[in-house]
C-alpha cells in the first residue's frame, strides 16, 4: 500500500474487526531498494485464525508515516523503537526517546549502520565448531555486522565515505578476514 494510504488501511482493518494490535516492525531493505518496510499484524480475537498484515514502503533518508497511536494504543510504543531505532518519523506520535540516550546519534539497526564494538573488540567465543585460540590452524571468520576495513574503517580518505549499500553488503559475517602487516599463517594473529 502506499505510505499515505497507511492509518486509513489499518482504520479499515480495525473496524472490520481486526482490533488486537500484536505488533509493528520496520526491515530495512537496503541492497534490494533504498527503502524501510514497516509491518503491522494485526488480530481478530473472535477468529483466533485470522490476522491482517499490513505493510508499506517508506524512503530510507526522510521517510514518514502517520501515527497509528490515535487508533490503537499499544502502536506508540513501537513506532517510538522503529523511530529510534531506524530513523523513521511518524507524524503525529511520541517524539521522546525510548532506549537510547540524548548522545546517540544515528540509526542502530540500520543494515549499513556500523557495530563499531565489533570492530575494536575480539569476537567473544567460537561461532564456529574449531573457531578458538586453541586452534589456530583454523581461518578466523568475521563476525556478522563487521564490515569490511576497505569500505569502514581503515578506508582511503581519498576515496571518500562509503555509500550505506556498500557498507551493508560489506557486513555479512562469514568471510575470513584479512591478514596485515608481517602476520604469519599458522600464528593465531589476524587483522
Amino acid at each position: 500500500m502506499p505510505p499515505e494510504a497507511w492509518s486509513v488501511s489499518v482504520a479499515e482493518a480495525l473496524a472490520a474487526g481486526f482490533t488486537f494490535f500484536e505488533w509493528l516492525g520496520v526491515v530495512d531493505e537496503v541492497g534490494r531498494a533504498d527503502v524501510l518496510r514497516v509491518v503491522v499484524v494485526l488480530r481478530a480475537l473472535d477468529r483466533p485464525a485470522e490476522t491482517r498484515r499490513l505493510s508499506t514502503e517508506v524512503p530510507r533518508d526522510g521517510g514518514a508515516l502517520d501515527t497509528l497511536r490515535d487508533l490503537v494504543a499499544g502502536a506508540a510504543w513501537h513506532e517510538r523503537e522503529a523511530a529510534e531505532m531506524f530513523g523513521l518519523t511518524f507524524t503525529g506520535g511520541d517524539p521522546r526517546r525510548l532506549l537510547l540516550g540524548a548522545e546517540f546519534a544515528g540509526a542502530p539497526l540500520r543494515k549499513d549502520a556500523v557495530l563499531g564494538a565489533r570492530t575494536a573488540l575480539a569476537w567473544p567465543g567460537a561461532k564456529e565448531p574449531g573457531e578458538s585460540a586453541a586452534s589456530p590452524s583454523r581461518r578466523r571468520m568475521v563476525p556478522p555486522g563487521v564490515p569490511d576495513p576497505a569500505v569502514w574503517g581503515d578506508r582511503d580518505p581519498e576515496a571518500g565515505p562509503a555509500n550505506p549499500d556498500e557498507v551493508a553488503g560489506s557486513a555479512v559475517g562469514g568471510r575470513v578476514r584479512r591478514r596485515t602487516g608481517g602476520a604469519r599463517r599458522g600464528t593465531g594473529t589476524d587483522g
